[in-house]
This record gives C-alpha cells, sequence and structure tokens, in this order.
C-alpha cells in the first residue's frame, strides 16, 4: 500500500473532529478527500463501491441509520450519491451529542433542497485542494506565512530553476503523481481533464452535455486564467471558433464546473481607503490547478519557456492554489485586490484577527521592484484609522533567494514557501 503524504489539512481535520459531530470534506475528483478521512477514520461506507452500491442507496432511503453504524469516526466517501444521510447523519449527532462521530467526504455540491437542515453547529466544512509544493515536497519551506506575519528575517534559496517550474505548472498537484516521472504525469493530468469534458461535468445536475462545447468552454477559461475576464468576454472567445453557444449557456457551464470544484474563482477584497477609489468587485478567474489550464491551452513545459506571458499567468495560478492551502491552515482566507485607478494585488492573505498580507506574483526577478512599489502604494492606500497596516508585503518569484528588501517588502520563491 501506497504510504500515505501528510496534507495540511489533517491537522485541521482532527481540530474540527474534536470541535463537531461530523466534518464534511469536499473538493475535485482524485485529490486525496478519501485518503486523508481513511487516515482519520475506524470504519468507512464507499457508497460508490459497485457490489454493494444498490443495497445501499436503498437502505438510505428505507433505513439510512443502519448505514450509519460502525466504530467512529464512520466515513462515508462520496454521500452525495445517497443525500438524504446528510439529515440522518445531523440526527445522530444530535441524538448522541458527542464530536468525532462522522467524516463525509464529496466531489459534487448538492442542492440544498433535498436536506432539512444545513448542519450548522453539527456539520463543519473542510475544503480540499490538489497538494501544494510543499506538500508534494517541491518547496523546501525555508520561509513560513507565519514568519512573515511575524515579522520576521528570512532566507533561504529555492531548489528550482524556470524549466523546473513550467514542469510543475504542467504536471499538477494531484496526490497519485507525486513522485511519478513527468511523463506520467501528464498522462494522469490528461486523463482528468478528458473526463472532465466526456462525464464530470455531467455529475454536477444530471445534465447530459456537448462535449465539444465544454471543451471550448474550458479552453477559452484557460485563455483567460488570472486575469477578472466576464462571461461575455469568454463567451465571444469561444463563439471565434464556435459560434453557436451563448452567454446563459457559458453561464450554467462554468456554474457546473464549479459545483465538482474544477473552477474556483478568487474574490474580491474591499478594504477601507482614504480616498473614495471604486474598488472593483469581479473575481479572477482560476482553476484548481493549473495543469487543468496548461492542458487544454495544449501546452507543455516547453511551450510555456517559449511562452512567458502566458507561463506567468500560470505560474500566478499555482500560487494562488498554494497561497489558499497555506492560509486556511492558519484559518485565513485569500483574496485579490483592484481598483479603478488600476492598483492591485494578485493576492490578499487575510486571517481572522484582522490581520492581512498583501502578495504580487512575479515569475521573473527583473518584475520584483515594479512588485515592490505597486505593493507599497497599495499599503499607503488603506484608512489606518480604520483598519490595521499590512503585517507584511511580499513578491512571490518563481526562483532565487528569499531576503527582505530594505523597504521592508519579502521576495519570496514559490519553491521556499510553506504555511
Amino acid at each position: 500500500m501506497k504510504q500515505y503524504l501528510p496534507r495540511l489539512v489533517d491537522e485541521t481535520l482532527e481540530k474540527e473532529l474534536k470541535a463537531f459531530g461530523a466534518v464534511l470534506i469536499t473538493g475535485p475528483k482524485w485529490c486525496g478527500k478519501t485518503t486523508t478521512g481513511l487516515n482519520k477514520a475506524k470504519s468507512t461506507l464507499y457508497l460508490q463501491n459497485p457490489d454493494e452500491r444498490e443495497q445501499n442507496l436503498r437502505l438510505a432511503d428505507v433505513k439510512p441509520s443502519l448505514l450509519l453504524e460502525g466504530d467512529n469516526p464512520r466515513l462515508i466517501d462520496e454521500w452525495q450519491d445517497a443525500p438524504q444521510l446528510w439529515d440522518s447523519v445531523r440526527f445522530s449527532v444530535d441524538q448522541r451529542s458527542e464530536t468525532g462521530l462522522y467524516i463525509l467526504t464529496g466531489s459534487t455540491t448538492v442542492d440544498e433542497s433535498l436536506i432539512s437542515h444545513s448542519g450548522t453547529g453539527r456539520i463543519s466544512r473542510l475544503k480540499m485542494r490538489t497538494m501544494s509544493l510543499f506538500e508534494s515536497g517541491d518547496s523546501n519551506g525555508d520561509v513560513s506565512i507565519t514568519q512573515l506575519i511575524n515579522g520576521e528575517e528570512i532566507s533561504g534559496r529555492s531548489p528550482h530553476t524556470i524549466e523546473d517550474i513550467a514542469d510543475l505548472i504542467v504536471g499538477g498537484g494531484w496526490p497519485a503523481s507525486a513522485g511519478k516521472d513527468f511523463e506520467i504525469k501528464k498522462r494522469q493530468v490528461s486523463g482528468y481533464c478528458k473526463a472532465i469534458v466526456n462525464t464530470e461535468i455531467s455529475t454536477a445536475d444530471g445534465i447530459n452535455r456537448d462535449e465539444e462545447k465544454v471543451y471550448q468552454v474550458l479552453r477559452s477559461y484557460s485563455r483567460h486564467i488570472s486575469t477578472q475576464a466576464t462571461i461575455k468576454t469568454i463567451t465571444n472567445d469561444v463563439n471565434k471558433n464556435f459560434d453557436s453557444i451563448n452567454r446563459k449557456t457559458v453561464g450554467e457551464y462554468l456554474e457546473a464546473l464549479r459545483k465538482i470544484f474544477v473552477i474556483e474563482d478568487l474574490r474580491a477584497w474591499s478594504p477601507r481607503l482614504r480616498s473614495k477609489t471604486a474598488i472593483s468587485a469581479s473575481s479572477t478567474r482560476q482553476f484548481v490547478d493549473p495543469a487543468i489550464a496548461a492542458y487544454f491551452l495544449n501546452a507543455n513545459s516547453k511551450d510555456l519557456i517559449n511562452d512567458l506571458e502566458t507561463m506567468g499567468l500560470l505560474f500566478e495560478s499555482m500560487v494562488i492554489r498554494d497561497l489558499r492551502i497555506y492560509t486556511e491552515s492558519l484559518d485565513g482566507s485569500v483574496y485579490h485586490y483592484r481598483d479603478s485607478s488600476g492598483q492591485e494585488a494578485d493576492a490578499i492573505l487575510h486571517f481572522r484577527n484582522g490581520q492581512w498580507g498583501a502578495i504580487e506574483v512575479k515569475l521573473g526577478n527583473k518584475a520584483i521592484e515594479e512588485g515592490a512599489q505597486s505593493l507599497i502604494k497599495l499599503a499607503d492606500k488603506v484608512d489606518k484609522d480604520s483598519m490595521s497596516a499590512p503585517a507584511f508585503l511580499a513578491v512571490v518569484t518563481g526562483t532565487g533567494y528569499a531576503y527582505r528588501r530594505k523597504d521592508g517588502v519579502y521576495v519570496i520563491p514559490i519553491g521556499c514557501l510553506k504555511n
């Protein structure tokens, strides 16, 4: 049996099991939800086991409590196949008044009308993604976000070349690929992406969709990765080659892709500013893993090296994936910032205690100065009478050294970063 690769969500899951009766882990297929759940569970119900599936679904209708019998925590894998189990789990938690009873995993969001109670106070929710570079062993972890928050001095050196970064983007962060040859990683990414088009998108709502249209929407979305492109822009882009899809349909396709956790747009941050500058509320387009965009752009590592503009957008997507994983393990959230003057920050890390930090992502070292000056200008715009000053400002790069500039801005290669 393959050795379990520790995930940053492990510690969070353990804490949530001590605080709640059940924990729901959501995320894209193949990201490691079941394996992570099994690492804590003492018994398991596999709803997609073909040998028992029909019987289990009948029991879920007739007497769902029977499916909950077993040592606790009991893992209920792909619970959305029998959504009535949600209310059974919630009722069991109420009746037993214990914590750490159940772990549910799901690769698709469920129509909330199918459940009678949200589970608030009983069922906690965690989101998993593909692996960060630190989790997969591709970051040496010389610099932590905790150090940045605390204003500590840093040092480190990235183990990666620009060619390595291209490989990491194209190879993706799926646990099954960790430690595998690059060609195997690419084949696995290809298989995953083909499944999105052929079958997975239909699991979101049971609607069969035209595979070619799905492919073209995903390809257009990939072209607009790490931008605030509108649905109208994406629709027009699709119709340059396809000419038979409307904006409403594109919106429906994107919503289906969100429901299966393929798309995860980055929401906008709205700070209090000293000026009356208008702040954009548009989200930044992102996939759960940058390898998805690389696949639908037909881009291999060499292609990215030869097109550094596109590589920069996909690199930003990889950095956002990692920042989300690191920040959420510290009980924080990640946003982006852009205002009407063109001032922006690729990532805002905001924590529950009110602390926040701003990050610009720059693939090449020559753009570090530009990124640092932009962050300093943003920090100066914030109204410090109504909210705190930034705990840190940082430029995340592809290669090189980690250090703190004289102006206080951190410079950190992604291959040095951890939570």
